[in-house]
C-alpha cells in the first residue's frame, strides 16, 4: 500500500510539473503581463503616493491641577508624573475621533481644498469626512500608547497635521474640562462668600456685645461675683450698685455672647475648609495641565509609505498566475467533457 501510495505521489507530482511544462508559454506570458502591469499601475501616474508621518504619546494619568499640585491626597492616580492607564488612553482616542478635533482640522489646513472636494457637491461634507478618515487614523499601539497617523501626498502637510492634532488633544480636552471646572467654582465661590458673610456678621455682633462690656462671661462672671461678696462685706454700697449693674448687662447678653461666640469657631472652622476648596476649584478653573507625554513627534517623511509597489506587483502577479491555473484546468475538463461526449455519440 506504501508503494502505491508513492507511486500516486510521483503521478501528482509529474503531472504537476508536465502540466505547467504544458503551459508554460501562456503561463509565462500572464506572469510578465501581470507584472508590468501592475507595476505600471500602481506608479504615481495613476495612484498618487502618499506619506505618513506619526506621532506616538502616552496620556497623562492626573488632568486636575488642584489635586495634582494642592490637594493632600496622594493617590497614586493624582501623581503629576505618573502615566495614565487604559481608562486615560480610551479617553484620549474618543476625543481624538471627535468632530471638535476634526472640524478644526479642516478649517486650519483648508482639508476641503486641498483633498480636492467639490464644495458644490450636496454630500461634500460626507466626501470629506470619509477621505478624513482614510488618512487620519487613531490606534493604541502594542505598548499601551496612543499612535496619530497621518497619510498625505505632501509628507510636509502629513507632520504638520500629526503636530497640531496632538497640540489639539490639550486645548480640547482642557476645554472641556475648564466648563465643569468653572461650574464648580462659581458653586463654591457662592457658598464660601455667603459663609464669610455670616462669620462677619457674628464677629459684629460680637463686638458689639463686646463694647457693652460682655468679653469673657465665665471669667467676669467669677471676677464680679467674687467683687460683689467684697463690697458686700464692707457695705459699700456705690460699688455694689456699680457691681450689679456690670452683673445684669453680663446676665441679659451673657448667654448671647455664649452662643455666638460658638457659632463664630464653627463657622470660622468651616470657612477654613471652603476656603481650601475654593482655591482648588479656582486653580482648575483657571489653569491647565498638559493630557499627555509626547514620545514622538511628527516628522517628515523622505520616503512614500502608500503604495507599496512591490506588494502590488508580487500579490497581482501571484493572484493572475493562479487565476489562469484554474481557468486552464477548468478549460482542459470542458475539453475532456466535449471529447468523451462526441465519442460515446459517436
Amino acid at each position: 500500500m506504501t508503494n502505491e501510495m508513492k507511486r500516486n505521489e510521483d503521478f501528482d507530482s509529474g503531472s504537476l510539473v508536465i502540466f505547467l511544462y504544458k503551459w508554460r508559454k501562456p503561463l509565462l506570458m500572464v506572469i510578465i503581463i501581470a507584472a508590468l502591469g501592475s507595476w505600471f499601475f500602481s506608479c504615481p501616474w495613476f495612484i498618487t503616493p502618499k506619506f505618513q508621518s506619526t506621532v506616538i504619546m502616552y496620556p497623562a494619568s492626573s488632568s486636575s491641577v488642584s489635586k495634582a499640585l494642592l490637594s493632600d491626597q496622594s493617590a497614586k492616580g493624582q501623581d503629576l508624573m505618573a502615566f495614565g492607564e487604559d481608562e486615560q488612553a480610551e479617553q484620549l482616542l474618543q476625543i481624538l475621533n471627535s468632530n471638535k478635533i476634526r472640524d478644526r482640522i479642516i478649517q486650519k489646513f483648508n482639508l476641503v481644498q486641498h483633498y480636492r472636494i467639490d464644495s458644490t457637491s450636496r454630500y461634500k461634507n460626507e466626501s470629506l469626512y470619509k477621505e478624513y478618515d482614510r488618512n487620519i487614523t487613531f490606534r493604541r499601539t502594542e505598548y499601551m500608547a496612543v499612535q496619530i497617523s497621518v497619510l498625505d501626498k505632501d509628507p510636509q502637510m502629513a507632520a504638520d497635521i500629526a503636530n497640531k492634532i496632538a497640540d489639539l488633544l490639550d486645548s480640547t480636552k482642557n476645554q472641556m474640562q475648564r466648563q465643569r471646572a468653572y461650574s464648580g467654582y462659581r458653586i463654591v465661590e457662592a457658598e464660601y462668600n455667603s459663609l464669610k458673610e455670616e462669620v462677619d456678621k457674628v464677629a459684629d455682633s460680637l463686638v458689639a456685645i463686646g463694647k457693652l462690656g460682655v468679653n469673657d462671661v465665665d471669667y467676669q462672671s467669677q471676677a464680679l461675683n467674687t467683687q460683689m461678696a467684697i463690697a458686700t462685706s464692707n457695705n459699700n454700697r456705690s460699688a455694689m450698685a456699680a457691681l450689679q449693674k456690670r452683673l445684669d448687662v453680663l446676665g441679659q447678653y451673657g448667654g448671647i455672647y455664649m452662643s455666638l461666640k460658638n457659632a463664630l469657631e464653627y463657622k470660622t472652622h468651616q470657612l477654613t475648609l471652603l476656603q481650601a476648596k475654593f482655591k482648588e476649584a479656582k486653580v482648575d478653573a483657571e489653569e491647565d495641565l498638559p493630557q499627555k507625554f509626547i514620545v514622538n513627534n511628527g516628522y517628515k517623511a523622505e520616503r512614500k509609505s502608500y503604495p507599496v509597489q512591490w506588494l502590488i506587483v508580487v500579490v497581482t502577479t501571484f493572484s493572475a498566475f493562479f487565476f489562469t491555473i484554474i481557468v486552464i484546468i477548468i478549460m482542459e475538463k470542458i475539453s475532456k467533457y466535449e471529447s468523451h461526449k462526441k465519442f460515446h455519440l459517436s
